[in-house]
């Protein structure tokens, strides 16, 4: 099956780490990352998207950021 997750974080070294991680779990970049301004808390905001096949099948129940 293929997972998606939408990776987001205030535009700061987290945001890389954060990917940084999810590529070396065997994620892969899908598209362009995003990057807006968040009024509610005034930051700029960076978005990533990261697909990833795996084994077994679907569940609403899976925790993404744990494959």
């Amino acid at each position: 099956m293929k997972l998606y997750r939408l990776l987001t974080e205030e535009d700061t070294s987290a945001f890389c780490h954060k990917v940084t991680a999810a590529l070396n779990k065997g994620w892969e970049l899908h598209g362009s990352p995003t990057y807006a301004f968040d009024a509610a808390k005034g930051v700029m905001r960076c978005g990533q998207a990261v697909v990833k096949e795996v084994d077994g099948d679907y569940s609403p129940d899976l925790k993404l950021g744990e494959q």
